[in-house]
C-alpha cells in the first residue's frame, strides 16, 4: 500500500511511539511487580551475610544488567529500531512495534536468535528465582529492580537522542 507523505509520517511516528512505550511498559511492569517482593525482604531479620549478598547482587546487577546489557546493548538498539520504524513505517511493523523494537522479527538472523535466546533465559531465571525463599528472593529481586530501573532510564535517554540528534550511530540490525 502506498502512503501519502503525511500518512507515512503519522504511521511512522505512531509506530515509533508505540514501540518505545510498549517496551517501557514491559520493563516498568516488571519493576512494579518485583519492587514489593524486594522490599518484603527487609521484613526479615537480615544477618550480615544477607546484607553482604544484597550489596554484591545489587552492584553486580547494576553493572551486568543495567550498564552492560541495557545501556550498552538493549536500550540503544531499541531506540535505533524505533528510529528506523519512524523513517520506514509499515502497517504490520506498526501494530507489533514493541516486538519489532525488541528485535523479534524483521531483524538479522543473529539478532532474532539473540532476542529469543535472551528471552528464554530470562524466563528460566524468573522461574528459578521464584523458587527461592525470602529473604533470598527479595535480595535477588532488589538487584533485578536496580538493573531494570537503570535500563528504563537508559531507554529514555537513548530514545531522546535517537529522535533529537541528527545522527544516531547505533544499528537497528534490520535485514537490509
Amino acid at each position: 500500500m502506498a502512503y501519502t507523505p503525511t500518512q507515512k509520517q503519522l504511521l511512522g511516528t505512531f509506530a515509533a511511539l508505540w514501540g518505545l512505550a510498549g517496551v517501557a511498559l514491559l520493563i516498568g511492569s516488571a519493576v512494579y511487580r518485583l519492587t514489593p517482593l524486594a522490599v518484603d525482604a527487609f521484613a526479615y531479620a537480615l544477618l550480615w551475610y544477607h546484607w553482604a549478598a544484597l550489596a554484591l547482587i545489587v552492584l553486580f546487577m547494576a553493572y551486568a544488567e543495567g550498564y552492560r546489557a541495557f545501556q550498552q546493548g538493549f536500550s540503544p538498539r531499541v531506540a535505533a529500531r524505533a528510529r528506523y520504524l519512524r523513517q520506514n513505517p509499515r502497517a504490520f511493523h506498526a501494530v507489533l512495534a514493541p516486538l519489532f523494537c525488541m528485535g523479534f522479527f524483521y531483524a538479522t538472523k543473529k539478532r532474532k536468535i539473540t532476542s529469543f535466546s535472551v528471552t528464554l533465559g530470562i524466563i528460566v531465571l524468573v522461574v528459578l528465582v521464584r523458587l527461592l525463599p525470602q529473604p533470598w528472593r527479595g535480595i535477588v529481586d532488589a538487584g533485578v529492580v536496580v538493573g531494570l530501573v537503570w535500563g528504563l532510564g537508559a531507554l529514555f535517554v537513548f530514545s531522546f537522542l535517537a529522535f533529537t540528534s541528527g545522527t544516531f550511530d547505533y544499528s537497528p540490525e534490520v535485514p537490509e
